[in-house]
């Protein structure tokens, strides 16, 4: 499979099976899908050039054409366009696999101080009541993360909400708890939290510093785009609040193992400047993601909002390059993208491992496949007193992938986003094997947007070293 693409002048040929990247000249570009659908009707090699002189004949040179057409053939050759799919006879084994738990998002808050617009929690309750997770619950939780995660030694830890900070204590508790077990059970904890920033103070950050491996700092962009979404319940904005704050920690942690995280609405379709002006504040770690919410929402995304968000995610990884050049480089977390590794096949296939690899547990310890389906009674898994009960749910997420999905199938994003998220399909489709049409379509862009700026920088590199030279 073949996706071709033009971004901020260059011509991108990505050849998806394969994740092999290639920038090409005008007549290499036009060259490769005349191969592609050659090849797909079994037409023989020795007469595709030929096929290809009469298609392109009076636009390029027979010079070009041989040249170009040698080149594809050269590429092909070296498993680096056309590849095959070596992933779908692998997915019978894929979804027979065993699964360990090796990350838990624990609710340690089911209550918020903010009244937030576009929260799925509910400012914190997740269609249930306000609650905080007691010690008990939270180590019973530990218990079972390191007695179901077999042989794995690393394991993960998010503290999340509603407001983490409310239960600060438990916080600190389950930490030294969760650190007692690693070395009679050969673990080790990596612990992060998720906060809206309100409660944050020196005590609180110097803990943090020294057990979080990351921290998530909730910010929407400029000081009108946050305050408009992300209030106190009286109605006052956060910004003014949370920005000296967040500036404290990013520096405190030398600008690495944290970010910032926005969402943007329909009511800043011109989220770049939120993007540039987190930058500008000095934050070096960046993530603005697209809201979801149900079409109801007055500021929820819409089809007829894609062509213009589309030309902004352009906006802003043309920019985005441009301070990188400049020395000034920001990671933006939707155009951070691995080109020469990439994630392993079971993270290529079903991404975040809801509902098998990871869970999410409520303040009174019942289980969850994630935290955007906590309070959705039909996904109780089990709780943290009998365990998992109901593995029916676990196994219909073992299922969930790429290949189960029949718009993924022919996705050239497919291998990046690994099929998206399960609680979108749900939320807009009732069941986990579909895709959140809107958000796919900006993920494409993103992807595109992502391996435009991997190109500019590669070729920057190249005429560099050749200066050098």
């Amino acid at each position: 499979m073949i996706h071709q693409y033009k971004n901020n002048g260059y011509n991108i040929v990505l050849d998806v099976n394969s994740g092999s990247v290639h920038v090409v000249d005008e007549v290499v570009y036009d060259i490769i899908p005349l191969v592609e659908k050659a090849l797909g009707a079994e037409c023989p090699e020795e007469e595709l050039e030929g096929e290809i002189f009469t298609a392109l004949g009076e636009k390029y040179s027979k010079e070009d054409i041989s040249d170009a057409f040698a080149q594809v053939m050269e590429l092909k050759e070296a498993g680096m366009l056309f590849a095959p799919d070596i992933y779908e006879n692998y997915i019978i084994d894929f979804k027979k696999r065993e699964t360990v738990v090796k990350a838990l998002c624990l609710h340690i808050a089911h209550d918020c101080n903010l009244a937030c617009r576009y929260c799925f929690a509910e400012e914190g309750e997740y269609h249930g009541r306000r609650a905080l997770m007691s010690l008990e619950v939270g180590k019973k939780a530990l218990d079972f993360l390191v007695k179901n995660s077999g042989s794995r030694v690393n394991l993960e830890v998010d503290f999340f909400g509603g407001e983490p900070l409310l239960n600060w204590p438990v916080v600190k508790e389950l930490v030294s708890y969760g650190r007692s077990l690693e070395e009679p059970y050969h673990k080790k904890f990596r612990f992060t939290l998720t906060t809206n920033g309100i409660l944050l103070n020196d005590e609180i950050l110097e803990f943090v510093n020294k057990e979080m491996a990351n921290v998530v700092l909730s910010i929407d962009g400029r000081k009108e785009v946050n305050d408009r979404m992300r209030p106190f319940r009286g109605g006052q904005g956060s910004y003014d609040i949370i920005v000296p704050k967040f500036q404290k920690v990013a520096e405190s942690r030398n600008q690495t193992n944290y970010y910032v995280r926005g969402t943007f609405t329909r009511n800043n379709p011109d989220f770049s400047k939120d993007v540039i002006h987190l930058a500008d504040l000095g934050f070096k770690q960046i993530s603005v993601e697209p809201v979801v919410a149900a079409p109801s929402d007055d500021y929820a995304l819409r089809e007829e909002d894609l062509p213009e968000l589309l030309k902004e995610y352009d906006r802003l990884a043309v920019e985005l390059l441009n301070r990188k050049k400049a020395g000034k480089g920001v990671n933006f977390f939707h155009f951070m993208i691995d080109l020469e590794g990439g994630p392993c096949v079971a993270k290529r296939l079903s991404g975040c491992g809801s509902g098998t690899e990871y869970l999410a547990v409520t303040p009174w310890g019942d289980f969850y496949p994630c935290h955007q389906f906590v309070g959705r009674e039909e996904f109780l898994m089990g709780n943290v007193d009998e365990g998992i009960i109901r593995t029916d749910i676990r196994d219909e997420f073992k299922t969930c992938n790429v290949y189960a999905k029949e718009k993924c199938r022919n996705c050239f994003a497919k291998f990046y986003c690994s099929g998206g998220c399960a609680a979108n399909s749900y939320n807009f489709h009732g069941h986990i094997n579909d895709a959140y049409d809107l958000g796919c379509e900006l993920q494409r862009k993103r992807i595109e947007c992502a391996i435009m700026i991997k190109a500019a920088l590669a070729e920057a590199e190249g005429e560099e070293s050749n200066e050098k030279e």
